[in-house]
């Protein structure tokens, strides 16, 4: 995901509002809870703000934020660094450069001689070359959270005792000081549509806001002429009166049908009509807290789960080239009953074979006396070449039956580890990984780690669903969650779910007793079943249901697996607003 939504117009109602509440505060802590991201501790007279600074390379923002992070037992270097020169320090300024994605915070404090002194961290948002830096008064970088070396950047360097130098612009003007004449000259020197005109002509502007611009001025007109420049001109202009007097709309747009996160504003959207949905925040800060804790909760699950995923998919691999070499012998054992064959002929026609002879062509009585020809082994007998095809056929006869063993084996071991890679795609917290991790050991995909003391195993807690009738319903989101769903938590009253021939969570409605459960609370938990599941994305997913008594696990099933019977079945699209819309 690219991060312009975080443009120069979000950053400048940023910076207003921290304006607003930090001028004069002190800093009194400073945390880095990731590699990437700086948490800073500030109060004023009555008022205490954390302040988030992250330089991910997919993330990158700046911003108030109310949830307290965790932190390393033992703090990073930078952090350390930060804490000398900022932690008792008074903010004193608070900068924007140009309309670039860059803020700049003064802290004035007394170094190590007891004169008051000026440092500047500096917020650059430049998605992967985004960085948090910390200068002097005389602009000298004292440390960054991200070394440039000339290796990886000869245009500009960030070191320590390096002076500090602003990115490069890339020749593009500052839309705040720009005239109605330079925007008409500018656009006109462009070949695209509007929203290209403008992004390439001005800076800190992203193609959302850019889109926004050409939308309000023209609606679905994308005819290019001196006319509908003009009315663009006028609509860039009054968006930016706005952001010069400080009148922001903090907006978070969300998929209307899906409901998943499309972007951020600090302008206000119309763009895409009835197909978002628009949520709008108090302040620039919660409306980026929203948007960005539920996309940086799943590329951290994600970073976390990269070793799990990488050692299923290798078994996966191993077994499925595993299965290609089984289907191959197993297609060679085919033809075992031909060898047979010619053994019980020769021997049938022992009399008129001879040693030394290289072939023999006989009548095949078992196929209505059609002539074969069968190869012999001139240095051999007539018998022992009949014993030799003998050989071969037995061979091949207790191949096939092992193979067969095996190939069983290893289409169920197929079939978990794919269900595992499943849970892998919806795990959420740390307590999920961990349980994934616990089943693997136990399964023997991964080592047992030797942690003195006693390790506590993590909880197992199910997602929990209400019906619109009011039903409970119980999904698991792994393995140990699923058997737990459906051998210790379920009654045999209850009802159980399961999407069909694919792999997915188990359901459980939580009936009390009650036979005639509405067929609503049926196609609701039919839809969470479905939508944990490979069926997501899909239309019409099948979703078998039965009561749980009807459903067994076999003795040494891995876990996870289970069998069952009577079932009957409802065919659903996964809605992902209707999910969450029940979720407990």
């Amino acid at each position: 995901m690219r991060n312009m939504a975080l443009d120069g117009s979000v950053l400048c109602a940023l910076k207003n509002e921290f304006t607003k509440k930090l001028i004069g505060a002190r800093v009194e802590k400073v945390y880095q809870p990731e590699r990437d991201e700086i948490v800073l501790s500030i109060r004023n007279f009555k008022d205490s703000y954390k302040l988030l600074l992250c330089a991910h390379p997919s993330f990158a923002r700046v911003g108030f934020i109310s949830v307290t992070k965790d932190n390393p037992d033992t703090p990073p270097l930078f952090c350390m660094l930060l804490r000398k020169h900022l932690c008792g320090g008074k903010i004193v300024g608070i900068r924007q450069v140009d309309f670039e994605r860059i803020i700049e915070f003064d802290v004035e404090s007394y170094n190590e001689l007891g004169d008051l002194s000026v440092k500047t961290l500096i917020c650059e948002i430049m998605g992967k070359h985004s960085n948090i830096i910390l200068t002097d008064c005389s602009r000298k970088i004292i440390d960054s959270i991200f070394h440039v070396d000339i290796t990886m950047s000869r245009v500009r360097q960030i070191m320590p005792g390096l002076i500090y130098e602003n990115a490069p612009s890339q020749g593009k003007q500052n839309p705040l000081e720009a005239g109605y004449n330079d925007f008409l000259s500018a656009i006109g020197e462009i070949q695209g549509g509007y929203d290209k005109k403008i992004m390439s002509s001005f800076m800190g502007i992203s193609p959302l806001t850019a889109r926004e611009i050409a939308y309000r001025a023209l609606g679905a007109d994308t005819e290019i002429s001196y006319e509908n420049d003009k009315k663009v001109a006028d609509e860039f202009f009054k968006a930016f009166k706005r952001i010069e007097k400080g009148e922001f709309s903090p907006v978070v747009l969300t998929d209307a049908q899906s409901g998943k996160m499309l972007e951020f504003s600090a302008l206000g959207i119309n763009q895409y009509g009835e197909m978002a949905e628009k949520e709008y925040f108090e302040s620039m800060s919660l409306a980026l807290e929203s948007f960005y804790e539920k996309k940086a909760a799943k590329e951290s699950v994600k970073q976390k789960t990269a070793d799990i995923t990488k050692v299923i998919s290798n078994n996966l691999a191993r077994c499925r080239k595993k299965l290609q070499l089984e289907c191959e012998t197993l297609e060679k054992c085919k033809k075992r009953e031909l060898n047979k064959v010619k053994g019980d002929l020769i021997t049938a026609n022992i009399y008129r074979i001879n040693k030394g002879d290289k072939k023999a062509v006989l009548e095949n009585f078992y196929d209505g006396g059609k002539i074969i020809e069968i190869a012999l082994d001139e240095t051999l007998t007539p018998s022992q070449n009949a014993q030799k095809y003998y050989k071969k056929y037995n061979k091949e006869k207790t191949a096939e039956a092992e193979t067969l063993v095996q190939k069983k084996l290893n289409e169920a071991e197929i079939d978990y580890l794919e269900t595992v890679l499943l849970n892998m795609e919806n795990v959420e917290t740390k307590e999920e990984i961990a349980q994934i991790k616990e089943e693997l050991v136990e399964q023997g995909y991964l080592k047992k780690r030797n942690i003195k003391g006693k390790k506590k195993q993590a909880q197992i807690k199910p997602m929990e669903f209400v019906s619109s009738d009011g039903y409970e319903i119980f999904v698991g989101k792994n393995n140990k969650q699923n058997d737990y769903v459906t051998l210790k938590l379920a009654r045999s009253t209850d009802i159980w779910l399961h999407t069909k021939t694919i792999h997915g969570s188990h359901a459980v409605i939580k009936t009390g007793g009650d036979e005639n459960i509405p067929e609503r609370t049926i196609f609701e938990a039919a839809m969470i079943a479905a939508y944990y599941s490979k069926g997501r994305n899909s239309a019409n997913v099948s979703v078998d249901y039965t009561a749980v008594k009807n459903v067994k696990k076999p003795s040494g099933a891995k876990p996870g697996m289970v069998i069952y019977v009577n079932n009957k079945t409802a065919v659903v699209t996964p809605d992902e607003k209707t999910v969450e819309s029940l979720k407990k």
